[in-house]
């Protein structure tokens, strides 16, 4: 493992950080421990791991295209087809409609069929 200098990484992130996002990064040291920002508390490795992704221009930031998101597969429901009538469901039908919109599978409640 070798030593990083806390200056020359310090120096390099606070570069590449101004290079990305236009103003300098507001760095709080705490004893072995870096918080950019206000935001969660780094090692110096992961600072410069951090500096390594902002000048290959990787970052969140500076990526601003949009994917797609893939179509969700039409999930079959494992319980009846419940149709609203004029009324407006029963407890039961309302459980087996609410717990079939889920994304994962679901047991009803106790005492319903």
């Amino acid at each position: 493992m070798s030593k990083l200098d806390k200056t020359a990484v310090l120096s390099a992130f606070e570069s590449a950080y101004e290079a990305a996002n236009g103003k300098k990064p507001e760095i709080t040291t705490k004893p072995g421990w870096y918080s950019i920002d206000g935001g969660k508390n780094l090692r110096l490795a992961d600072v410069a791991e951090l500096t390594k992704k902002l000048t290959s221009g990787k970052t969140a930031k500076t990526k601003k295209t949009k994917v797609a998101a893939p179509a969700k597969a039409q999930k079959k429901a494992p319980f009846t087809v419940v149709t609203e009538n004029e009324d407006g469901y029963t407890a039961e039908e309302f459980w087996i409609v609410e717990l079939a919109r889920k994304e994962h599978d679901c047991r009803l409640p106790r005492g319903v069929v």
